[in-house]
């Protein structure tokens, strides 16, 4: 599979457990617990698949626009994963105050998802070719299949 389908398919993942969480109410705490753990998964391997393969690649490849492009896209990353998930994280999830965090942190993704979208992925599409966006998508699958070995061989916390 080809690197941008390969985000495509995780922008989906991401966004039907965003939808998920958004529609859960403050009684399924159980429920906004797990979708929340499945969702940083979900973030954390994405991010590293785009800021350590495709991203550099991008970069290298165009001007001075992809740059600002890569530049823009890493600093909304740093912003979901250093400040609004761990905000998330430490909501209690059966509060009104969750509800209105995991808004902020739908919207912020769905933001950042069109714009690869509609912008960065049609550009990489045409700088990189078929070729290269075959080989990064064997790059990501390889990375991929690691990182969920590594994130199961841990123990669990008792």
């Amino acid at each position: 599979m080809n690197a941008i389908d390969l985000l495509l398919e995780d922008h989906k993942r991401v966004k039907a457990i965003l939808s998920q969480l958004s529609d859960s109410t403050e009684r399924a705490v159980k429920k906004r617990t797990e979708l929340l753990n499945k969702l940083e998964m979900e973030i954390t391997i994405h991010t590293r698949l785009e800021e350590e393969i495709l991203y550099p690649v991008f970069k290298k490849a165009g001007g001075k626009e992809q740059a600002v492009m890569y530049h823009e896209a890493k600093e909304e990353h740093r912003t979901v994963d250093s400040l609004v998930l761990p905000d998330l994280k430490k909501t209690a999830p059966d509060s009104l105050e969750f509800s209105g965090r995991a808004k902020v942190v739908k919207e912020l993704l769905e933001h950042h998802i069109e714009e690869e979208e509609t912008e960065m992925f049609p550009q990489a599409r045409k700088l990189l070719g078929k070729a290269v966006l075959d080989e990064l998508g064997k790059q990501m699958e390889a990375m991929k299949a690691e990182y969920k070995k590594s994130l199961n061989s841990k123990p669990l916390a008792a």
